[in-house]
């Protein structure tokens, strides 16, 4: 399948918004596209929705006007969204109704459409996951029924990197970088408590990879640290002792054997964890004892809620006889960060060329396409999928696993 390249003319007006949760490039990727729009087509007027799809339901735009143009740099030293995120998804009309988006009998997809015509939005840039694009994409073929010409270009945010057939998605980089960062400080707790299980919980509902990415990346910190045995500081006490993860069966009383060992040895255990990893024993859990599994807008499970993080400390503290067990999650810290620079250099060849997709009035969600060669192109919207789980057969990570003494284990039947 090919992009369909529209033949209407010269856009007039282009919106911008951000939507899901945060990721470390939704601030530099509004900067790179305010600067390119500037740079090579000034005369293009732009406004951006305050608060995703929330902002387009209700018609809350504002416009991004010469000194906000001039101001654009500054967001690419700088995290979070500067135009404002929500989780609205626009099929979910009861959703939309309890949160007073839509009135009684509304259609939102329709609303949004409708106030995308009255603001003359010819080109819009959606910055999201793979909920955030397609919904972009169903709002364009709508709006195509009634002969408007509607061109949407979607750039990649998540920090999971779990995107079809997108090889690397904006924000992961640094996302990993962080969390690295985060464990370097909590990690010094293990000397607090005799015999401590310290369980890093990483963000990644059915994807590993962040996990994966941020013990290597914590991992190589350790390679430039001194150390002193001898004073009790060593790198045994500091290091990765497990790392979980939704792709790879955990088999629970072999772990706890061997991670047993290693606590009677250092007095310690360190357990990097997706938040994904254990979720299907703990909904049946919670729903075996009668509880109510919570759910988002999307039908996710609220993994804040069922807290992964306390489920594999409770799993783990008794067979390992731990006194004490310290979960910390560091995915707030994490996907808030500003762009490391080597996000900043993807996320400026992606945004450079979305506006030049959006100049030939070309749809699509701008990535490099891994079932193409790996170029950098606009990507069908029918293409794009969420849930692409985590190589884990990728070189680095198997010497990560061999590196900690940690078995590969068997394989889980991806979720689609």
């Amino acid at each position: 399948m090919s992009n369909t390249t529209s033949t209407h003319a010269r856009p007039k007006k282009v919106a911008l918004l951000t939507a899901g949760g945060l990721a470390p490039c939704l601030s530099s990727a509004v900067g790179g596209l305010i600067e390119r729009y500037t740079e090579i087509a000034p005369d293009i007027e732009i406004i951006a929705y305050r608060g995703g799809y929330k902002g387009l339901l209700l018609g809350d735009s504002y416009k991004i006007g010469p000194a906000e143009r001039a101001a654009a740099p500054v967001l690419h030293r700088h995290g979070g969204s500067p135009i404002g995120n929500s989780r609205v998804k626009l099929t979910n009309v009861k959703d939309c109704l309890k949160r007073g988006l839509v009135r009684d009998g509304q259609d939102p997809q329709q609303v949004a459409a409708e106030q995308l015509v009255r603001d003359g939005v010819d080109i819009l840039h959606t910055i999201g996951g793979d909920d955030t694009n397609t919904a972009a994409a169903d709002l364009a073929a709508f709006l195509a029924k009634n002969n408007y010409g509607l061109t949407v270009i979607g750039l990649p945010k998540t920090i999971d990197n779990d995107v079809y057939p997108i090889r690397q998605s904006l924000g992961a980089w640094t996302a990993a970088e962080q969390g690295a960062r985060y464990f370097r400080n909590v990690v010094a707790e293990h000397n607090a408590n005799p015999r401590m299980l310290i369980i890093h919980e990483v963000m990644g509902r059915n994807c590993g990879w962040l996990t994966a990415a941020t013990a290597a990346q914590y991992r190589r910190l350790l390679d430039h640290e001194e150390f002193a045995p001898g004073l009790g500081l060593s790198r045994a006490n500091l290091d990765v002792h497990a790392v979980f993860i939704p792709e790879l069966a955990i088999d629970i009383p072999a772990e706890a054997k061997r991670l047993k060992a290693v606590m009677d040895a250092t007095d310690n255990v360190n357990i990097f964890i997706s938040e994904g990893a254990g979720v299907e024993s703990i909904v049946a859990e919670m729903t075996a004892s009668g509880k109510e599994v919570p759910r988002d807008a999307f039908g996710h499970v609220k993994l804040d809620a069922v807290n992964p993080g306390k489920w594999f400390g409770d799993q783990f503290a008794k067979m390992l006889g731990a006194e004490k067990t310290l979960v910390q999650k560091s995915g707030y810290f994490a996907r808030a960060a500003a762009a490391n620079p080597d996000d900043l250099r993807l996320i400026k060849s992606c945004a450079d060329l979305a506006v030049e997709c959006a100049l030939r009035r070309e749809s699509g969600v701008i990535g490099h396409d891994e079932d193409r060669g790996g170029v950098l192109r606009a990507i069908e919207f029918p293409r794009i999928k969420g849930g692409k789980p985590f190589d884990t057969g990728a070189p680095w990570f198997a010497k990560l696993l061999a590196d900690i003494g940690q078995p590969a284990g068997a394989p889980v039947a991806p979720k689609h």
